[in-house]
């Protein structure tokens, strides 16, 4: 057994050695790259507001690195992993601290609500993870779009993802991803991390995002469905403008009506999606649901 005291889990020679001790390899297919910068660790936990009142569900674990930290600061941690070769060493490294909670499970499939439910006793939910890249947007979508009780949620992802997430109207990054996500959490890069601190090195640098969870989101939509198929339409093809990227949007819209449409929201057909804000888009989706509404 690791003397996690002793051998800190975010160490080279000490992640060698738990893999080799192991017989283990890391598995590129799941993205697993281990952090080995206590100083990036503790900006982690410090932009989850992690104390022992809260409740920390951490998604993909590996070996425990992250889960270490975390165990010394939060009153509980719920870790979900994956990978099956890991599951006997997170619960022989953690089999002291009974605040601590290893599961089994895909968080593509896992049912959060139930989790929660059955495993966190009290106290705020905050979700902190070390986020594989092949899995990155959709886990932060599910997170976001299952509207589950969390105060916030800061994960570690590849740089370009997150500064699509946080981008602005009329930037090359903003699209249908930095919408989706600021319309249920405000979105805040805490620092960029370099490659070069992971074992092993992945090909490119990542950042840790925290995204705060709204208790409602900032703009009034009618119809959520329709206001998430709009974004989506508006950004098939980022050239064309929103005169010529909906178009086909809905087959029972004229071109009159179309015109009619955007002359209602107040917006310039001839803009493109990227320069329009999240209230703009509000307010085009529920102009396009009243003009449904009356078909």
């Amino acid at each position: 057994m690791i003397d996690l005291e002793a051998k800190p889990l975010y160490s080279i020679r000490v992640i060698r050695e738990v893999m080799k001790q192991h017989n283990l390899h890391f598995k590129k297919s799941l993205g697993q790259n281990f952090l080995t910068d206590i100083n990036i660790l503790q900006k982690i936990i410090a932009a989850a507001e992690v104390d022992e009142h809260t409740a920390v569900i951490e998604i993909g674990p590996g070996i425990g690195t992250l889960t270490q930290q975390l165990a010394n600061m939060a009153g509980q941690v719920v870790a979900v992993e994956l990978d099956q070769r890991f599951i006997p060493i997170l619960g022989e490294h953690f089999r002291e601290q009974s605040h601590v909670s290893i599961i089994h499970e895909d968080a593509l499939t896992v049912d959060f609500h139930k989790l929660i439910e059955d495993k966190i006793a009290k106290g705020e939910i905050h979700v902190v993870a070390n986020l594989p890249y092949y899995v990155t947007t959709p886990i932060i979508m599910r997170l976001l779009e299952e509207r589950l009780p969390l105060k916030n949620i800061v994960v570690m992802i590849q740089k370009e993802v997150a500064e699509r997430i946080q981008a602005v109207p009329g930037t090359k990054n903003y699209g249908a991803l930095s919408i989706a996500a600021q319309y249920y959490a405000k979105a805040e890069i805490v620092c960029i991390v370099p490659k070069t601190v992971f074992i092993p090195e992945p090909n490119v640098d990542s950042a840790v995002i925290k995204l705060s969870l709204y208790e409602r989101p900032p703009v009034a939509v009618d119809n959520e469905k329709l206001f998430f198929a709009i974004i989506k339409a508006a950004f098939a093809n980022r050239r064309k403008t929103l005169w010529n990227n909906f178009k086909v949007f809905d087959q029972r819209i004229s071109t009159d009506n179309l015109k009619e449409i955007f002359s209602t929201a107040g917006i310039n057909e001839q803009r493109r999606g990227e320069t329009l804000s999240i209230e703009e888009y509000a307010n085009l989706s529920n102009v396009i649901n009243d003009f449904q509404a009356k078909i």
